[in-house]
């Protein structure tokens, strides 16, 4: 792992009991798909841990299974929790882990954020696979967005498996979560902003290349199992990929391939 400017001495400590508060508190957290109690989200594996710091973000703890505890990996950090490698797995939230959580105090966003510059706003209605939906957030950041909404029956931006398919973007893209379809609608049309919903290619639909993608705009992306909920539907326009033998594309690859064109049309940032 690279040096960063944190303390240089660690606090490390052993956990050994399964009852221990913080242990309970990570398996509850990520059983719920939430933050801990102290607002705090899990963050496994190295990676993960690497772009929280290369975020800025802070790190008050990691906690390390004993097999994988080397003390020149973790002396950048303030606290370093140590436990058995069978009571660590009781914790894990991966079928491989590398044996590190780190817990991150996640950044606090406000809707200014989100629409920030000239607006590409992603928002996520009904995407309820964590992994679809942190994967488009990680393809977001990479193509540019300005930032993202988790309407309600979204999966949650603090749930490990968003967090880890994000690949350490939702440290770095504005969010907020928890709208409703109306709030959204309202938050949407008050920012004046042209609002696109990906559909699946019939023929009929705007395809991704023939709409302005360049003026300050949003892209919904609905569940592949209900779509688009009505409310965003009737301020939108339909937009879709064109695709041969299949009738429609993952979600998360739906995403990405707009945001590409997005980005293609807007020119390097």
């Amino acid at each position: 792992m690279s040096q960063h400017n944190f303390p240089s001495a660690p606090r490390v400590e052993n956990i050994t009991s399964p009852a221990n508060s913080l242990v309970k508190e990570i398996r509850r957290a990520a059983g719920r798909g939430s933050l801990t109690t102290e607002g705090l989200c899990i963050a496994e594996s190295f990676h993960l841990l690497e772009e929280a710091l290369r975020s800025g973000r802070e790190v008050p703890a990691v906690l390390v299974a004993e097999s994988t505890y080397k003390a020149s990996a973790f002396e950048s950090l303030a606290r370093v929790l140590i436990l058995p490698d069978a009571l660590f797995q009781t914790i894990s939230t991966t079928e491989a882990s590398q044996g590190v959580i780190a817990l991150v105090k996640p950044p606090r966003w406000q809707v200014a954020d989100v629409f920030r510059g000239k607006s590409l706003v992603v928002v996520l209605d009904g995407i309820q696979d964590p992994g679809n939906a942190g994967a488009i957030i990680r393809a977001a950041e990479a193509f540019g967005a300005s930032g993202a909404i988790f309407m309600k029956g979204t999966a949650s931006p603090a749930n490990p498996k968003t967090l880890r398919a994000s690949a350490g973007s939702l440290f770095r893209l504005p969010y907020t979560a928890g709208h409703d379809a109306e709030a959204t609608r309202d938050a949407l049309q008050k920012e004046r902003v042209v609002v696109f919903a990906a559909m699946p290619y019939t023929g009929s639909e705007h395809l991704a290349e023939d709409v302005d993608l360049t003026r300050r705009c949003a892209l919904v992306i609905g569940s592949e199992g209900h779509g688009i909920g009505p409310e965003l539907m009737s301020i939108a326009e339909p937009v879709a990929v064109p695709t041969a033998g299949v009738e429609s594309l993952n979600a998360a690859v739906a995403a990405a391939v707009l945001l590409y064109e997005a980005r293609r049309q807007r020119g390097p940032a």
